[in-house]
């Protein structure tokens, strides 16, 4: 046989050969250090509450939340992110709650920040959990979420937050200018040194659905939907505006939600912006996958390559319900 140009001078396979080679030509690294492990708070003592819709995640109280998040931090996850489970009767048109500076959320993050200070505490900037309606935002009377008005709401949330302690807070709301009301109220208020983890990017998408079970707001959000302030899936220049605007406003930190639907969206951003930018699987990317692994249709390492294809697409860090069970299994280190 006649053999023209490179081939077989060059062979690809070569460095595909033995594990040590694979290793030491790998492209993509994932490890601990790239994960953010995000966690459900509920109020009460030593419970530990399972959430259906998300196989081997639960809801923990304050206490039993300190367990897991030493055993992160030992395992070494660098931060964790805290999402809160408020009861009904704490829940309003307005959403007060969400600025009480003995919420559970502040009392959350005094309780980490004491007992394991140097581990990161990433807060959620949002209404959602605090309203008796479901939505991000405070409403008018014909249920349309008021930018303004919510603005303001997430400013006095973010105060509370930063004074508790949090090292990053995460505005997930997608309201208009709101990195730039809550940038302004941390400068006048000397906190200088708390990061801003933009949403920048947040879909309207369907692959939330297990999230909103698990902080109690699918069933007040009813028939209802967030396509009024969240992105149109079928957009990808806008996501370029959102995030230019909210750098612009002071984000130190983007984000790109949900995750692998995503990575084109993703890897636009990374490469237009080259700012650190983040990921979030979420819950419903976290069920599909989970599920199909414990009914035999994936292996487990499925999950593992679900994240170095997030990594790979631009993600700096992941936020993933998988983090504490991959250090754990020593999946990464």
């Amino acid at each position: 046989m006649t053999v023209h140009g490179q081939y077989p001078l060059t062979r690809l396979r070569r460095l595909r050969k033995q594990v040590f080679t694979r290793n030491l030509v790998q492209e993509t690294r994932l490890s601990a250090q790239n994960l953010i492990a995000p966690f459900f708070v509920q109020e009460g003592k030593n419970k530990i509450t399972p959430i259906a819709s998300m196989p081997g995640i639960a809801r923990y109280t304050m206490d039993k939340l300190l367990e897991v998040a030493r055993d992160c931090h030992a395992k070494g996850i660098p931060a964790i992110a805290l999402f809160p489970v408020i009861p009904l009767e704490q829940k309003s048109l307005t959403a007060e709650e969400a600025f009480n500076p003995e919420g559970l959320i502040p009392r959350t993050v005094r309780l980490l920040k004491q007992h394991i200070p140097t581990l990161g505490i990433i807060c959620d900037v949002a209404l959602d959990p605090y309203t008796s309606h479901g939505q991000d935002g405070i409403i008018d009377n014909t249920g349309h979420v008021l930018n303004d008005e919510t603005v303001a709401a997430l400013v006095k949330q973010a105060l509370t937050q930063a004074s508790s302690g949090a090292d990053i807070l995460a505005p997930s709301d997608m309201m208009d200018g709101r990195i730039l009301a809550i940038r302004t109220a941390l400068e006048a208020h000397h906190f200088y040194d708390t990061c801003l983890l933009s949403y920048a990017v947040k879909y309207a998408s369907h692959f939330y659905g297990p999230f909103r079970e698990a902080v109690g707001a699918k069933t007040l959000l009813g028939k209802a939907d967030k396509k009024t302030y969240q992105m149109d899936p079928a957009n990808a220049e806008e996501a370029l505006r959102e995030v230019a605007l909210d750098l612009q406003e002071g984000a130190d930190i983007v984000m790109v939600k949900p995750g692998i639907p995503y990575l084109d969206i993703l890897w636009r951003v990374k490469q237009a912006f080259q700012v650190p930018t983040f990921a979030y699987q979420v819950s419903g990317e976290y069920s599909m996958l989970q599920t199909a692994v414990n009914n035999g249709c994936l292996p487990p390492e499925a999950i593992l390559e679900s994240l170095i294809c997030l990594r790979r697409g631009g993600a700096d860090a992941i936020i993933t319900y998988f983090a504490h069970w991959l250090v754990s299994e020593g999946c990464v280190n």
